[in-house]
């Protein structure tokens, strides 16, 4: 039987005026959950740092952690397209690190890569994507360097942002994420654009939406203004774990083996469904 081929940057581009749900994804089973709910974009972001890794920051993020990561989301997964962000430090000395650093990433999994900036970062943008590796531009707020800057305050500055717009998609960016812009702004800038636009914070009038997948599950107490909780997984695994602990407290876990059965000790798959 025929592979299933995953979904490519041009396709991606090619929804633009469409409306596609993006979500985060960092390991194999959650990325096959996504997928099979339709979300057919998924990103590894570096956002990991802190919600996987508990960092504070996406700062202490390294490139191994990312294709670590991209590597159990392409295996947990089947046809998605799979964004992953280049983490600080991995493009900014030189175009020839950000292509080495680009290519790390597609060979562990990465079907685009992500990187922050606008008119400074076009040059890294036109060097990835002239080595033949998709790039995901990210314009706004970039949370990499916002807690040293101007932290994470809401952008509108409307000439600074159409011009990091324009400069990126010039570049050859397929795609632009626009964090916490006003979305009068964003609105415009999606206009501009020939480019999806993929918002966070940022209004619906983009293209495409992220969200963080611990958000959207619940899984952490707190979460940015911007988002919305559908579950509330953390309650549920919490529960789970206080069941399983009681059980064994109690001894009624585990149970005592079936006689005869010839079933077999212990199977697990990780191949996603087709």
């Amino acid at each position: 039987m025929a592979q299933l081929r995953r979904l490519t940057a041009a396709a991606i581009r090619a929804r633009k005026n469409t409306r596609f749900p993006v979500v985060t994804a960092y390991d194999a089973p959650f990325a096959r959950c996504a997928e099979e709910a339709g979300i057919d974009v998924l990103m590894v972001g570096d956002s990991l740092g802190m919600v996987v890794l508990g960092h504070e920051s996406t700062a202490p993020v390294e490139l191994e952690d990312m294709c670590r990561h991209a590597g159990a989301v392409a295996r947990g997964s089947a046809r998605a397209h799979i964004i992953v962000d280049m983490p600080l430090g991995t493009y900014q000395p030189s175009d020839e690190a950000a292509i080495r650093a680009a290519v790390a990433l597609v060979k562990s999994g990465a079907s685009s890569v992500k990187l922050e900036g606008g008119q400074a970062a076009a040059s890294r943008i036109a060097a990835i994507v002239g080595a033949g590796v998709p790039v995901v531009a990210h314009i706004g707020v970039l949370p990499q360097t916002a807690g040293l800057g101007a932290g994470f305050r809401r952008k509108n500055d409307r000439a600074a942002l159409l011009a990091d717009a324009r400069a990126v998609e010039a570049a050859g960016a397929y795609a632009v994420v626009l964090e916490m812009v006003d979305p009068v702004l964003a609105a415009e800038v999606t206009a501009e654009l020939s480019i999806p636009t993929i918002g966070i914070g940022s209004g619906g009038s983009c293209d495409a939406q992220v969200l963080v997948m611990h958000d959207v599950l619940g899984l952490y107490p707190d979460a940015p203004p911007f988002a919305k909780r559908y579950a509330d997984v953390a309650r549920v695994a919490t529960d789970a774990f206080r069941a399983y602990a009681a059980e064994v407290r109690d001894g009624s876990f585990p149970a005592a083996p079936a006689r005869d059965s010839d079933a077999p000790v212990y199977a697990i798959s990780s191949k996603p469904r087709t």
